[in-house]
């Protein structure tokens, strides 16, 4: 797991930096789907909405963004491994990525077992003039500000595919850490030696360079 290859680890890491970008960008537009035909909506006219459907909706479109991030990131440092600070960049937004990813996949989860058990009531709050609650399966009788047609199969079906893709994240971060602690040389990857290689390489560079321009300029 905490093996790098010096040849092929960076085309690796590149692939995945790229699938983390593709991915967050997917999520943060679900997201903002999500916020503009169903949250927008159910928090008028009386602003009433739940805490956990705006919750799960905030940290999903976050996570997106962190995902972009990240992935970029990830391209940086395939680019160049040497890099102090593009590792130590790659630890901390990856790290932060996994976490949020994870929150993010939680409270999606939270929010669709909500949703079914109680038959999609959040998704018509503001419906009725009256204290009765409306079922968002047979929303025929409830008089809406917006179109009901579809609401609760519209907002699972958004949630459910949102929720899959935070765990991508989760994946996809973790392994980019992983690939973080083994060129710092940080334990559990501390036997990877992946950083004693760069180190010497980045060592061996400029004598390299020296040398070839001795034999350019015998002269010199």
């Amino acid at each position: 797991m905490c093996t790098f290859d010096k040849d092929k680890g960076p085309r690796r890491l590149m692939k995945k930096g790229l699938t983390l970008i593709l991915v967050g960008h997917i999520n943060f537009i679900l997201g903002a789907i999500v916020h503009g035909n169903v949250l927008r909506h159910i928090s008028k006219p009386s602003q009433h909405i739940t805490t956990e459907y705006t919750v799960a909706n905030i940290i999903s479109v976050t996570s997106g963004l962190l995902s972009i991030a990240a992935g970029i990131i990830a391209i940086v440092v395939s680019r160049n491994l040497h890099v102090l600070k593009l590792q130590i960049g790659l630890l901390i937004a990856s790290f932060l990525n996994a976490l949020l990813s994870a929150a993010c996949c939680t409270g999606l989860l939270l929010a669709i077992s909500v949703t079914v058990a109680h038959n999609g009531e959040g998704l018509m709050l503001g419906c009725n003039d009256t204290m009765v609650p409306t079922n968002a399966r047979s929303p025929v009788s409830a008089r809406c500000p917006f179109d009901t047609t579809r609401i609760y199969d519209t907002t699972l079906a958004l949630w459910v595919t949102c929720a899959l893709l935070a765990a991508v994240e989760v994946g996809l971060s973790v392994w980019c850490f992983i690939v973080g602690l083994a060129l710092r040389g940080l334990a559990p990857c501390g036997n990877s030696y992946i950083k004693e290689q760069l180190e010497e390489e980045a060592e061996c560079s400029p004598r390299s360079r020296r040398l070839i321009g001795q034999r350019l300029n015998p002269d010199a």
